[in-house]
């Protein structure tokens, strides 16, 4: 807790202040562009990754950055996109996965799942991921299996976020845009799905 209440201490006199007046702003109300969705790992920090702040992008998180479908059941994540897309009116909605996702290593070799019930459950979500598998890049070595993996799972829950009714409806108007992203821990790197190629390409070209 320490480095954690130092942080607040450093954030109240270092970073607050100069920025007063948006917080007076945000304390009000919001109004993001963006509607991100990705994974509950620590590693992945949007904030830090795309140099974004405070208001501009509304953050959905759960284990594997997953778009449950599942008839009238109700859950967090598809109830803040249908919030994001009604009430908040976002622009864009952006689904990224990542590098080394815990979940989809689940997903891959169903290991240690034995006392983790609630987290075997919520990885049927993630079943659609084998069928849309990326071809195995090279590059990715002896990880190639696994990402290839993800990247499909970006791919799969990216249609699982075009078949929740708020967003099908708001992309038929033209009011939002759909994005499946994958960020590559060690690089660094964003890659964006190309859905006219059926691949993923640099988000920088």
């Amino acid at each position: 807790m320490k480095q954690l209440i130092e942080g607040h201490k450093r954030f109240l006199k270092e970073v607050f202040p100069a920025r007063r007046s948006q917080f007076r702003l945000l304390a009000e109300s919001q109004a993001p562009e963006f509607l991100f969705i990705t994974c509950s790992d620590s590693r992945v920090v949007p904030d830090l990754i795309l140099g974004t702040g405070p208001g501009d992008l509304f953050i959905s998180r759960n284990a594997g950055n997953v778009i449950p479908v599942t008839g009238n059941d109700i859950d967090g994540t598809t109830a803040t996109i249908e919030y994001a897309v009604e009430v908040l009116k976002v622009k864009h909605a952006i689904v990224c996965g990542h590098s080394d996702c815990g979940a989809m290593k689940a997903a891959l070799n169903r290991k240690g799942l034995e006392h983790l019930p609630k987290a075997s459950r919520w990885l049927h979500h993630v079943e659609s991921a084998f069928s849309n598998r990326q071809p195995p890049n090279p590059a990715d070595g002896e990880h190639a299996e696994l990402t290839s993996l993800i990247r499909g799972n970006v791919v799969a829950q990216l249609m699982n976020l075009k078949a929740q009714p708020s967003v099908a409806s708001a992309v038929a108007r033209g009011d939002l845009t759909v994005h499946g992203w994958f960020y590559d821990i060690l690089s660094g790197q964003v890659e964006r799905y190309d859905e006219q190629q059926r691949r993923f390409v640099p988000l920088i070209e």
